[in-house]
């Protein structure tokens, strides 16, 4: 007889969600599945309603796709799995986030209402919706000039994906969809209320997302200066109780367990962001070591016993990511996103042709065609900023910039520029934390670019540090177990778990000294770019941003 404990891990990711069948002793995955959004990303058309355009820099996604695959691949999971059902003690689960929702009491998105189902700001605000930049630019400014006691633990910055700058947006833009809302929650916390039938705010989640340090939001005061009427919007529309991660948030409805095809009453965590449950799964939650996770964009955490205040942090959160221990957090906008990009708009037929002669795909055609260049060859450098700067700069209308092309630029040549950008984004910020004495020793990636072994080879290069790797093939299902472990009271603490449960391969990835230095040249230029446009003159950005917002309101209107 099976005498093993197991935790369903959720990871919802941008475009689906994955559930894992994980082995509590050792962290094996015994079963998985995946399952896509109906709807993906809405970031030009609202396809869950008519069908209309969308502004500039929306990104919103339909909450009922998430239950739905929550539903369609907790099941196949169990299934693929073989486990007996009875042996599956719990749950943990992960959410992107910022991603943030407008409920009504029960917990049901204002958008699943036919009266509201053609109102934009009624549906989720996914993590890179970044149309609130203007709220987040006026709540910095006051905040700056109040010298409110929290900015130092966002890095003296305030990103426009942050949940009080979304919900700010909805106030303004929509002020019914606000008014109607009784909650505005993020939806790490609101999946968790979904499957306990209880709304609890996770400390973590709270801390880096939602602007709560040293025991409260941001004052009534603060807000109303920004905003007339605004004040009260903590106390009256988020004002759930704060709950630590690590520990139970609730036990599974009857209703859920019956869609899950799980037994009622088991334990289920307290949820994390999507990339803060990766540093206990590829065992990076002591300090000097810094986890990455590079899919869509890119996130990096690292640990310390001190706080220091880091320019450009989107987070530092007092056991943000483990006990006792300072966690911060920093990241890039774009990362595989931006490669994405480049090969459905442009990339010749021909080279697509010749890809699948080869049975290879895109990223693989044109990685293997770049691979053989020498550093600097292709005379190019690029801004990582396709979907603004997150960190250092935190200023989401910044915007992408290649120079250097020619009418002999080839499609292989940019494309290793972007993957240049990216790793040298990825160094920037490296080189921020050093220089406030964070120390990083090691670098430990997760996520799709890890497919790329050309890629992780240049930002061992460029960063000069040694990268481990994960051979999880689902990291954050596998994070979100270890916690929900911990929760179930299966060990003592999360550092205890990620050491049983985690999955690292140390050193796959060593810095060569020559391509280094050849890579050295190529950053100080990307520096000067980055300090031009983005320090000293970054309203030509900023200008063509408004240009842009303005043309569309025009054309909309036209209509």
């Amino acid at each position: 007889m099976e005498k093993d404990q197991y935790i369903v891990g959720i990871d919802f990711g941008t475009l689906s969600v994955r559930s894992s069948v994980i082995r509590v002793r050792d962290g094996f995955e015994r079963g998985t599945a995946v399952s896509e959004y109906k709807h993906q990303v809405m970031d030009q058309n609202l396809t869950a309603s008519e069908n209309e355009p969308l502004p500039p820099d929306f990104a919103l996604q339909n909450p009922t796709d998430y239950i739905e695959s929550l539903i369609e691949s907790v099941n196949q999971a169990v299934k693929d799995s073989g486990v007996v059902v009875k042996h599956i003690i719990g749950i943990g689960v992960d959410f992107t986030s910022p991603t943030v929702l407008a409920t009504n009491s029960m917990g049901v998105p204002l958008c699943n209402f036919p009266e509201f189902k053609n109102r934009p700001h009624a549906y989720a605000k996914l993590w890179k919706h970044h149309a609130a930049d203007d709220q987040a630019k006026r709540l910095l400014k006051e905040a700056q000039d109040r010298k409110e006691d929290w900015l130092s633990f966002y890095g003296g910055g305030l990103s426009a994906e942050n949940t009080v700058c979304k919900i700010m947006e909805t106030y303004e833009k929509d002020r019914e969809i606000y008014d109607q809302a009784t909650n505005f929650v993020n939806a790490v916390d609101w999946i968790v209320w979904q499957l306990t039938d209880q709304l609890i705010f996770s400390s973590a989640d709270t801390g880096f997302k939602k602007n709560y340090q040293n025991g409260k939001y941001p004052s009534y005061d603060y807000l109303e200066s920004v905003s007339k009427g605004f004040g009260n919007m903590y106390k009256e529309k988020m004002n759930a109780p704060i709950q630590a991660i690590g520990t139970e948030a609730g036990k599974l409805s009857k209703v859920m367990a019956e869609k899950l095809g799980l037994y009622p009453e088991i334990s289920v965590a307290v949820g994390l962001n999507d990339g803060h449950v990766t540093p206990a799964a590829v065992k990076a939650v002591r300090p000097g070591i810094l986890s990455a996770i590079l899919g869509t964009s890119g996130c990096y955490f690292i640990n310390s016993e001190k706080f220091k205040e880091v320019p450009g942090m989107l987070g530092i959160v007092y056991e943000g990511v483990v006990e006792n221990l300072w966690c911060f957090e920093a990241g890039q906008t774009s990362f595989g996103d931006t490669f994405a990009w480049f090969t459905k708009n442009f990339v010749p037929s021909e080279y697509q042709e010749e890809a699948k002669k080869l049975n290879l795909n895109l990223h693989e055609y044109l990685t293997r065609k770049c691979s053989t260049q020498k550093i600097g060859q292709h005379g190019l450098i690029a801004l990582d900023w396709n979907n603004g700067n997150r960190s250092i700069l935190c200023d989401a209308s910044l915007s992408g910039l290649l120079i250097g092309h020619t009418l002999t630029t080839k499609p292989e040549d940019i494309y290793r520029a972007l993957m240049e950008a990216c790793a040298f984004g990825a160094r920037k910020i490296i080189e921020t934390m050093n220089q406030y004495e964070l120390e990083i020793n090691e670098i430990v990636v997760a996520g799709g670019m890890l497919k790329n072994k050309f890629f992780m080879q240049m930002l061992s290069d460029i960063t000069k540090l040694p990268i481990s790797i994960t051979k999880s093939n689902a990291i954050g299902a596998l994070g979100s177990a270890i916690y929900g472990a911990v929760a179930a009271g299966c060990y003592p603490n999360i550092t205890t778990a990620s050491d049983a449960m985690g999955n690292k391969v140390p050193n796959v990835f060593k810095p060569n000294e020559e391509k280094a230095a050849a890579y050295d040249l190529l950053y100080e230029q990307y520096t000067a770019l980055y300090t031009l446009f983005g320090e000293k003159q970054p309203e030509i950005m900023h200008q063509l941003k408004k240009i842009q917002k303005n043309s569309t309101l025009t054309i909309n209107n036209n209509n």
